[in-house]
């Protein structure tokens, strides 16, 4: 799958490969063991980051662009190269929650929602102050010096490790997103304003201009930004791609204990099909309709990093990844054991991850033809809220089909995440 300019040619070359992959039949079973299958799992994540990466090089070189030569035309290079860094990341999340490695990283490349007013301008409706973060609109890109508990912090140059090491969830507040994929696409299209009515963020490439074309002020500290951010997301998918080659240290805890890292695969499908993907990003929103409560909300992006989030849950169990370039990784894989042990929950499971991609089709076709993710969540949208409902119901649906696959496989060490949306509704509006 070769993913291309625009999100709805995007989105069909998706669909295509979806047809395909949902017909492959599981191997043999003689041909699986705990071994193989783990294997097949760390070629596929190594495949995804690998992509994930180029996508990212790809985006660093297109900001690089904006900056030396700020236009409409490198604006909305920009844009589109950040936009289809985005499906190739999305898949690699369901190596989060069973991998340690991954989860201790994460948080620096796709952490979200984010308190932007800490890294630049914002609108009078966004506020002046929180109870919560003193940094709630400290304007980085305006002022060379800030104060984080009591203590001064030099941004006077904007550098990659100002970024990570000194206001990365400074103090300790997770809301101060620095850096990662949502900073960067804050940069590049600002605040969506529009709540749940038509449109995204709608920044003026003149937000990088020189001189006296700069719009905003700060123009040369928000390109210093811009770079310093795209320039570290390299980075930390090159750390990566480093743990899942041969030597590396994700792939290495994982073949030293194959049977636990079946559990870590299940984990990871699991949690980031219920507690995280259900509930925290969808799910919550749904109840508040609430446009702050999406993805990609400066984009309206957030239908397809959804859709891929799914794709990846099913690529981690059928052990099949389809890479950017139409290349195939596959192998042994988790559905494989447990079709071993019992044929029906393997097929239920599978079914299931099916009809949740087919419910996110429908979701993300839908934001394609003008009806983005922030409208169908809107208070008084019976059909579009339908819609998010039954992507989130079919979620549900396979993580009870997750569950029977452990039992089937009789881990017991698999704890899947919750969220209070699914579970203790009432909590959310207190």
């Amino acid at each position: 799958m070769t993913i291309i300019a625009t999100n709805s040619a995007r989105l069909a070359s998706c669909l295509a490969s979806v047809l395909l992959i949902s017909s492959a039949a599981p191997a043999a079973a003689q041909e699986t063991d705990p071994v193989a299958v783990v294997k097949t799992y760390a070629d596929i994540a190594l495949a995804g980051y690998e992509d994930a990466l180029t996508a990212a090089k790809a985006l660093d070189a297109a900001t690089d662009a904006l900056i030396a030569d700020p236009s409409e035309a490198t604006m909305t290079a920009a844009r589109e190269a950040w936009l289809q860094s985005r499906p190739s990341y999305q898949q690699t999340e369901a190596f989060r929650f069973g991998n340690p490695i991954v989860d201790d990283w994460e948080g620096r490349v796709n952490a979200w929602p984010l308190d932007e007013g800490m890294i630049d301008y914002v609108d009078q409706s966004y506020g002046s102050e929180s109870d919560e973060n003193g940094l709630y609109t400290a304007n980085l890109i305006a002022n060379p010096q800030l104060s984080v508990a009591g203590e001064t912090i030099d941004a006077t140059t904007i550098t990659p490790a100002l970024l990570q090491d000194e206001l990365q969830e400074a103090g300790g507040i997770e809301a101060n997103v620095a850096t990662g994929y949502h900073a960067v696409e804050f940069l590049l299209w600002g605040q969506d304003l529009n709540g749940t009515e038509a449109g995204a963020g709608e920044r003026p490439f003149t937000d990088y201009a020189p001189g006296d074309d700069c719009t905003n002020g700060n123009c040369d500290r928000r390109g210093e930004y811009l770079d310093a951010a795209t320039d570290l997301l390299v980075t930390d998918l090159e750390e990566m791609v480093g743990n899942w080659r041969a030597d590396g240290a994700a792939r290495k805890a994982l073949t030293d204990a194959p049977d636990a890292a079946i559990s870590a695969v299940l984990t990871g499908m699991g949690s980031l099909s219920y507690g995280e993907l259900a509930g925290e990003r969808m799910k919550l929103g749904l109840l508040l309709h609430d446009p702050e409560e999406e993805h990609d909300c400066f984009s309206d992006n957030t239908h397809v990093s959804h859709l891929y989030d799914a794709i990846g849950i099913r690529n981690v169990y059928t052990g099949r990844y389809e890479r950017t370039d139409g290349t195939i990784v596959e192998g042994p894989s988790v559905s494989d054991l447990v079709a071993a042990k019992d044929a029906a929950v393997d097929a239920e499971l599978r079914a299931d991850l099916d009809a949740t991609i087919e419910a996110m089709r429908l979701m993300a076709a839908a934001a394609e033809n003008g009806e983005a993710y922030d409208q169908q969540i809107g208070e008084g949208n019976a059909e579009g809220n339908a819609r998010v409902q039954a992507a989130i119901d079919g979620l549900v649906k396979q993580t009870r089909s997750i569950e029977r696959a452990v039992a089937a496989l009789d881990l017991g060490n698999v704890t899947i995440e919750g969220s209070d949306s699914l579970d203790n509704v009432d909590a959310v509006f207190q």
